[in-house]
Formats: C-alpha cells, structure tokens, sequence
C-alpha cells in the first residue's frame, strides 16, 4: 500500500509531546502512537548516532507497520567526515536497515555546508552505485547549488540521471522576521542554513522539508503555494514526503496537522488520526 502523500515531523521521541501526541504520563514505545497519526519520519538520530543496532531496528519495525515509511539520513561520518570516499560504509549502513526495507521512503544524504561543485564525482560515485529498490534524496548546502549557474545545472542533471531526489528545504518561514528574543526561534535561525528555496522535482519522491515560524499565519501563508505543486506532483503519480518543523518543534505535531488539513482542501488524502493525548483528555 502506497499513500498519495506522507507527512511527517523531524523526529518521534520528543518530550514536549507528551499530553498531545502522546499520553501524558508515556514513557516507552512513542513510536507506535506517532505512527498511528503520522506516516513518515525524519531518521535524524542516524544522521548524528550512526547504524542502530539490530534490536532497535527489530523494536521500529514491530512498532511502525507499512505504509509507514523511515527517511532516515546517512551517517554524519559518511558524508561529513569521510565525505563520500568510503562508500562500503554507505552499504553497511543500508543494510543494517534490511528488516525495515519495506518501510523505507527516501534515505536521505544531507551534505556539508562545504561540499561543492568540485566533488560531484564522489556523489556520483554513491548514485551511481545506489541500491534501485530504495529511493536517495540529496540535500546539498552549498551556495553554488543556488545560483542557477553550471553547478546547480550540473547537479540537477546528476539526480535526474540516478532518479535522485533533491531535498528542498523551505526556510522562509523560519526567517521571515527577526526573533524578537524568542529563544527557541533565534536557536533556529542560527542552525539553519539560510538558502534560496529552489522547487524542483528530479526523481519520483519529492521531499520537503518545511521549516516554520512560532506564528502559524505565517507558516500557513508560505504553505499556501505548496498546495497546488503537491496536488500537481500527486496528479502525476509522484509520491511526496512533506515534513514539518516548527523553531523549537514543540507545535511541529499541530502545525502538521493544520498544513495537512488545508492540503485535503485542493486534493483528496486520507484522514490523519486523532492525538493519543487529545483522546486520553477527552476521557477526563
């Protein structure tokens, strides 16, 4: 079974969630009352961790059933330490994830802030050699890959070429006015990279990931454009995975929700289910 789009947030364990997402007193297997709502999940804690071992992988698969589908993101050490050169890493690393093969939507390769036009043939290398049943999405940092000049060009056709998807990271919600002395958005604004949003489908599974204000008039005002090119990319049988962030996460979940609930106006989805911790206050 295949979605026509799966939602998502950057992480599932998170403990501002408890009373929302999830009930207020959980403290194991959050995972399972995410995947009841959500179906996808940014796979951040390998990008940091590395591999995860085997019985975790056993506890995700039991826990979150297809459709649901993992992006997770290579290791930091390949593609920031190593830089791409030690592809058998790469191999291991997907491999260690064959019990959740059929739950993998993208696996995603997010490259240094310095990884420039100069070493596309390491990128090369890795789509090249790129398992064909599992999709790769890049997302690449560097400001020549903004210019629409010979890099960007060059790129683009390098994830044409291997049915790579490019990552489009939406920030402009995130900078749309200064923090104001909010903490957590200021946090933001200095962790993420402030780059053009080029929008652009290169492969089958466009991913988004949207990256939202504290004010929810503003996060709804950039996502209103987002409406008709996901309606267009689902009309053409592309399946899209579409993640929400919001400065400091805590409203990612309902921020999530409201974005969806204003996509199944121009285009039919299925039903997102009810918060584990909205239900369990309903009871009292």
């Amino acid at each position: 079974m295949t979605l026509p789009l799966y939602l998502g947030l950057p992480m599932w364990a998170n403990q501002d969630w408890l009373g929302n997402l999830y009930p207020r007193h959980a403290k194991t297997e959050l995972l399972s009352d995410y995947a009841a709502v959500f179906s996808s999940v940014e796979g951040n804690t390998t990008f940091y961790s590395g591999t995860p071992k085997p019985e975790t992988i056993a506890a995700w698969a039991r826990q979150a059933l297809p459709p649901f589908r993992f992006c997770f993101k290579l290791p930091a050490s390949i593609t920031h330490d190593q830089r791409l050169t030690r592809l058998e890493d790469a191999w291991a690393f997907l491999a260690a994830l064959e019990p959740l093969h059929d739950r993998l939507g993208p696996t995603m390769v997010q490259l240094p802030r310095d990884f420039g036009p100069q070493e596309l043939p390491q990128l090369e290398a890795l789509l090249a050699a790129w398992p064909v049943h599992l999709p790769c999405a890049v997302e690449v940092r560097h400001p020549e890959f903004f210019h629409k000049g010979a890099a960007e060009m060059a790129l683009n056709r390098l994830l044409i070429t291997y049915s790579a998807n490019r990552v489009m990271l939406d920030v402009r919600p995130l900078f749309s006015t200064p923090a104001n002395g909010h903490v957590g958005l200021a946090n933001a604004q200095q962790e993420k990279p402030k780059l053009p949003l080029h929008v652009l489908s290169t492969a089958n599974y466009p991913v988004i990931r949207f990256i939202g204000h504290i004010d929810k008039t503003i996060n709804s005002s950039y996502f209103t454009a987002w409406k008709d090119r996901l309606k267009l990319w689902i009309n053409q049988g592309k399946t899209p995975f579409l993640f929400v962030h919001t400065a400091d996460n805590r409203e990612s979940p309902h921020m999530a929700r409201l974005l969806y609930n204003a996509l199944e106006e121009v285009t039919p989805l299925p039903p997102l289910g009810p918060f584990a911790g909205e239900k369990q206050s309903q009871l009292f």
